[in-house]
């Protein structure tokens, strides 16, 4: 039986940072992944949407030849090597891991890895044994089907087999106005699909600032993308190649016709067939319990990630394993802020978000007051002709500390990690404002924003 200080059952953006992490501290480290190095993330989930994303993305920028000056005739796009560059871009990534791991000496082995105690994995099929001296469980999570309604892989689809596709739905309905649903509506409108979503809650985005909300819906419609608030899937009828799905709007039925339909309504752990029982790991509601250096009711197991149903972001599963492997290390940890760690949204319009929304804040008990920088009157942005969208800052009255920022336009994504820095620092509107942006950039926005909170704004 091989002997290791760590063993991390999970390659995902979790789990081989975990690894990565623990073996440049010294730690002998072993990594069992079941299927691909990267995870979900790299191989299902971000990176393959933000490429074919940037295609869509080159799409409807020919699509505004007359606003930057250029015509041309028989423009014709084909989806399937969109696809065919998505799984590239996959494959190159998935070998950089590959590559990370042997140049850190980290043992990889293929395989469903499973506690058989609180010191022990087996690996199967093999049945391989690995002394662990500690475990880190980051196993992910799967996609939710519909109550009553489960994937069948050709009509009723989950984000995976969406990525799988070779040519656009013509008329497809997605569930879930969350960010994975619409950032599937963003690109396959844009590939020429007639799009539908239906949302239970009232507003599409329904975790962001309401004003964001209000907004993204919006520019959703403008784009083309019919949005269905308040309104729930009650069934499906498959009707030869189509399908008819019953939606249900308060008292009001209809019937909708639809190639495709993506469940996009959320994730659940993966935890089962993971040993937990055996080694006595608790767990609530189907997620792993942890405290705040990621240690489970086991001395000795970690968990990280999705599975602890904390933060479903690939970025928080990195956060929380360079926090583990630093607790198994004997080093001091900081304990993580979920709320003050970005969330974004990579649909047409972008939206990011940190902190506090202004609900949460008043809820929480806070004095508040906000302010917007609308990106009409920022430069770039006009430049750009991407001139909507806003940037708000939540912030305290009285010392007017940073609460919460939230952003909706083009690229805002690209601009949330200095607003993060800023919350996690427990700064103030006036240090955002007195800070020199550059010029011309989106970024403005923000000391703008930070501005018209102090009552000094100088071009709104």
């Amino acid at each position: 039986m091989k002997e290791f200080d760590v063993v991390v059952i999970g390659g995902g953006p979790g789990g081989y940072v975990a690894a990565v992490r623990a073996s440049q501290l010294g730690l002998k480290v072993a990594l069992v992944e079941k299927e691909h190095l990267g995870g979900v993330c790299l191989n299902w989930g971000c990176i393959p949407t933000k490429s074919l994303l940037q295609n869509a993305e080159v799409i409807h920028l020919l699509s505004k030849g007359k606003t930057f000056g250029f015509q041309f005739d028989n423009l014709s796009v084909d989806y399937a090597e969109a696809q065919r560059r998505s799984r590239s871009v996959v494959s190159r990534q998935t070998r950089r891991v590959g590559i990370l791991l042997k140049n850190h000496g980290i043992a990889v082995h293929e395989g469903l890895g499973r506690l058989r105690s609180a010191r022990e994995v087996v690996i199967e099929p093999s049945g391989e044994m690995l002394q662990a001296g500690n475990i880190i469980l980051a196993t992910g999570a799967k996609p939710r089907p519909m109550p009553g309604i489960p994937f069948d892989g050709e009509r009723v689809i989950n984000f995976r087999q969406a990525l799988e596709l070779t040519e656009v739905p013509q008329d497809i309905l997605i569930v879930g106005a969350g960010p994975i649903g619409m950032e599937f509506a963003t690109l396959w409108s844009r590939y020429g699909a007639k799009v539908t979503v239906v949302e239970m809650m009232p507003h599409a985005l329904p975790l962001e600032d309401e004003e964001i909300s209000a907004e993204a819906e919006k520019q959703f419609k403008r784009a083309g993308i019919r949005i269905m608030t308040g309104a729930r899937v009650e069934g499906i009828v498959h009707r030869g190649e189509a399908l008819d799905v019953t939606v249900v709007t308060g008292e009001k039925n209809e019937i909708l016709p639809a190639q495709k339909v993506l469940s996009a309504i959320g994730f659940a752990p993966s935890t089962e067939d993971l040993g937990l029982e055996t080694a006595g790991v608790k767990t609530f509601r189907g997620r792993i319990e942890i405290d705040d250096r990621m240690s489970t009711s086991i001395p000795g197991i970690y968990a990280i990630g999705d599975v602890t149903g904390k933060l479903g972001l690939a970025h928080t599963a990195s956060a929380q394993a360079m926090i583990a492997a630093e607790a198994i290390a004997g080093r001091k940890t900081e304990t993580l802020s979920y709320v003050n760690i970005p969330r974004c949204t990579y649909a047409y319009p972008e939206m990011a978000s940190v902190g506090l929304t202004e609900r949460q804040a008043r809820e929480q008990g806070h004095d508040v007051i906000t302010a917007k920088c609308p990106f009409a009157a920022n430069g770039k942005a006009v430049a750009m002709d991407e001139n909507f969208g806003f940037v708000k800052i939540v912030a305290q009255v009285g010392n007017m500390r940073i609460l919460g920022v939230h952003l909706i336009g083009a690229h805002v994504t690209e601009m949330i990690a200095g607003p993060a820095c800023l919350i996690g620092m427990g700064a103030t509107a006036e240090q955002l404002g007195l800070t020199v942006h550059p010029h011309p950039s989106l970024s403005e926005a923000l000391m703008e924003a930070a501005h018209a909170l102090m009552g000094r704004a100088i071009h709104i």
